[in-house]
């Protein structure tokens, strides 16, 4: 009598099976030829598939779910110009240090090199801005490729992995009991503590300075972050600022910090690179003096720290941020000798705003101070606990993030791109049902991803965008105004279009705003329709801020 035939799993199934195995049910996706078998898979697995308009999105929905969960968000798109779509957003979620996955589908294996339908090189594609890719090889070792993806986005600095499945491998069925099936461990994190001795090194450099300061990475500047950056703080007696702006020591968060940082005589850097955001430590926004301890989880950029800084560089150690910051609160028996008028005056510089803001208002009728729109928000988002603040890029995110201190917040970060706060606005509700989340951005970036207003009512998850609309690219504007003049400013003109009409028309709710007084009434009335909202706020066009406190509250606005 012939024997039962072995049940077998379709290399879909495996991969759908990895991902909920790894408690990864929420899959950010744009359905194409390459991937339909894994849509098949997720029926029988109960992913959660949430079908966006743009591979961009997807990738940006799984960076924001990234940042507020410490989980790796999950991105699935096709082969060819889907993975070519997708992965031009990796690097925002490279530069952010937010753990993904990007899954692409991808030519069968045996057509590779004889022009395949959308065939490219993907993984090649996607290494530049991603912390590993590769092409899947083996049904059977399907599940391992997705294991090591998750461990590899969440060990050492957390980012964006890339792994690309040919359809052949999707399709092809493998004996239940051939498949390698990984172990829960396989997914998790590589660790890399740092040892007592090393935290003792860096807690004696610390207390040996004068005016020290401890500089922490993106990855320590979500809410969980920051608030363990104030326990190091509390527990040293050193002021630990986080810095995940694009625009470094102008970043507005960090108000007037950059004077502090000028005369201090050691940086304790905790998973902050040494780059262009630390003016490569030139004077004079560094002390040539200034010695420097790396705490680090990738050698090479103790290396580059090593390089610039030569004979300045105190000592170092590889270890994962987060574990570095419990052993050395762990490792301080008390607060350390360090003045506490040095900590007051880093924490004054910090905290400060021009006075002048307080009553800032519009020159012109019609239109809304960047000042005033986000006084008319902060209450709104200050007060509900459960608030996310996504501030996008361009001239109109730095007022939020300058004058605002929401529970928690996203923003586009390092990479300093914009037209991602849509999808962030979304992945934020979908991560925490019970959110309000209120997306500031402006009218040139609203443009890349409006239409996953769509998305956002089909799958029920309500946001609100203040949309701060000065008919134009105002970034690149003030820029052509500094450095070309007036007379040559050109092309960076947009329309005073109606945004908020166009989210009605994709089944949210739409308000206008011109004047100040109306802007907190219309938000409270956006969040109360319970849809997706766009307030679209027409406002004066000025230059982000640059909080100078040598200056006069005047010239930090122009």
């Amino acid at each position: 009598m012939p024997s039962a035939p072995k049940p077998s799993l379709r290399g879909a199934d495996i991969v759908a099976q990895a991902l909920a195995h790894a408690g990864m049910r929420t899959v950010f996706t744009l359905s194409g030829n390459h991937i339909m078998a894994l849509f098949d898979a997720a029926l029988d697995t109960g992913l959660r598939l949430i079908h966006v308009r743009h591979e961009a999105a997807a990738v940006h929905m799984a960076d924001a779910w990234g940042r507020l969960t410490g989980e790796p968000g999950v991105a699935l798109v096709t082969g060819g110009p889907g993975h070519t779509n997708a992965v031009a957003a990796l690097y925002t979620a490279l530069a952010a240090e937010s753990p993904l996955v990007l899954l692409s589908g991808h030519v069968a294996s045996d057509e590779v090199g004889r022009g395949g339908f959308q065939e490219v090189r993907q993984a090649e594609m996607a290494a530049p801005v991603a912390k590993a890719s590769w092409t899947a090889r083996s049904v059977a070792d399907l599940g391992r490729d997705i294991a090591a993806a998750v461990r590899i986005a969440k060990s050492g600095r957390p980012g964006p992995v890339h792994v690309s499945l040919p359809v052949d491998l999707q399709e092809a069925r493998v004996a239940s009991d051939a498949v390698a099936r990984p172990a829960a461990q396989e997914f998790s994190p590589t660790a890399a503590p740092l040892s007592d001795r090393g935290a003792d090194g860096v807690l004696a450099a610390l207390a040996a300075a004068a005016r020290p300061l401890i500089l922490a990475g993106p990855a320590l500047c979500d809410a969980p972050g920051r608030a363990l950056l104030d326990r190091l703080a509390e527990a040293t007696g050193v002021p630990a600022v986080g810095m995940e702006g694009p625009r470094g020591l102008n970043d507005t968060t960090l108000g007037a910090f950059a004077e502090v940082l000028a005369r201090a005589d050691l940086l304790v850097l905790l998973g902050k690179p040494f780059d262009y955001a630390l003016r490569f430590g030139g004077a004079p926004q560094i002390d040539p003096a200034c010695r420097f301890v790396v705490v680090d989880p990738d050698h090479t950029m103790i290396g580059r720290s090593a390089r610039a800084v030569g004979d300045r560089l105190l000592g170092s150690a590889i270890a994962d941020s987060r574990a570095a910051a419990e052993t050395l609160i762990a490792r301080t028996a008390a607060r350390r000798n360090i003045p506490d008028a040095w900590f007051e005056e880093v924490q004054d510089a910090v905290r400060y705003r021009p006075p002048a803001w307080q009553s800032t208002h519009s020159q012109r009728d019609g239109a809304v101070h960047p000042l005033e729109f986000c006084r008319a928000i902060q209450s709104i988002v200050e007060q509900r606990p459960n608030a996310v603040l996504v501030c996008e890029g361009g001239e109109i995110g730095q007022w939020p993030q300058a004058t605002l201190n929401p529970p928690r917040r996203l923003i586009n970060g390092i990479a300093g791109s914009i037209g991602a706060a849509i999808p962030f606005g979304i992945a934020a509700r979908l991560a925490d049902p019970q959110a309000l989340v209120v997306v500031v951005m402006g009218d040139g970036a609203f443009g890349f991803h409006m239409t996953e207003f769509d998305t956002a009512v089909r799958y029920g998850a309500p946001f609100v965008v203040v949309l701060g609309n000065d008919a134009g690219w105002n970034a690149e504007h003030q820029i052509q105004l500094r450095e070309y003049g007036r007379a040559r400013a050109h092309g960076c003109e947009l329309l005073p279009t109606r945004y908020d009409q166009v989210v009605v028309a994709l089944g949210g709710h739409g308000e206008l705003v011109t004047g100040a007084a109306d802007l907190g009434p219309a938000v409270e009335r956006a969040i109360a329709s319970g849809k997706p909202a766009c307030v679209n706020v027409m406002i004066e066009r000025v230059p982000a801020p640059i909080i100078r406190r040598a200056l006069s509250s005047l010239a930090v606005t122009g």
